[in-house]
């Protein structure tokens, strides 16, 4: 039986996009069982519906409290009984309660190469601070901003005529290859966290 996963998303949806390719190969050993998002009319969500995967949506402005907001965000996504939860440019942080229920199952991707350039704009400030390697990050979500323990990472190298918008791009080619890979390998064969030291597969 497939894994399955509830990605959560704000924008266009390409990495999304990039699981659903990936899942309709039986192979690969997952699914996406829903697609959940903090807005409405997104192109994510447009991807979601053409491959027949259910959506819902939970803003945070539909709440009185950023904690109702992270309960009902956990319920939602455990009413779909995830093995992983892969928050795939999804542009809010997630609180206890997530944590809580889906905590060292709960992925993210961030442009850079963690613990370098964490935060809202990885790529902008590789690129300012004159990196000469920069790349992305596939990590466990935990408490902090972009800080929990790393499951993958890939490399891309800066050129001297990159500006952001070319940088980036490269990048999230780089980044959409490494959450297919690694979500693959990691339904697949499982994984495990010792400390800091996430190991995938035996």
């Amino acid at each position: 039986m497939s894994a399955r996963l509830v990605v959560l998303v704000s924008g266009a949806g390409t990495n999304l996009q990039a699981l659903i390719d990936a899942c309709a190969d039986p192979s690969y050993g997952a699914g996406v069982a829903a697609v959940g998002a903090d807005r409405d009319g997104i192109e994510a969500f447009a991807r979601a519906q053409r491959a027949g995967i259910p959506t819902f949506v939970c803003r945070v402005s539909d709440f009185q409290t950023r904690g109702d907001w992270d309960r009902e965000l956990a319920r939602q996504c455990a009413a779909h009984q995830p093995d992983l939860v892969v928050l795939a440019g999804f542009m809010k942080l997630v609180g206890p309660a997530v944590l809580a229920m889906f905590g060292g199952r709960l992925v993210n991707t961030h442009p850079a190469l963690l613990p370098a350039f964490p935060g809202m704009h990885g790529v902008r400030d590789a690129l300012a601070y004159g990196v000469k390697v920069t790349g992305c990050t596939l990590f466990l979500v935990d408490e902090g901003t972009d800080s929990g323990p790393v499951i993958g990472q890939a490399a891309v190298p800066v050129h001297d005529d990159d500006d952001e918008r070319s940088l980036h791009e490269r990048v999230k080619t780089a980044e959409r290859g490494l959450l297919v890979e690694t979500v693959g390998r990691m339904v697949r064969q499982g994984w495990s966290v010792h400390g800091r030291k996430v190991t995938v597969g035996s």
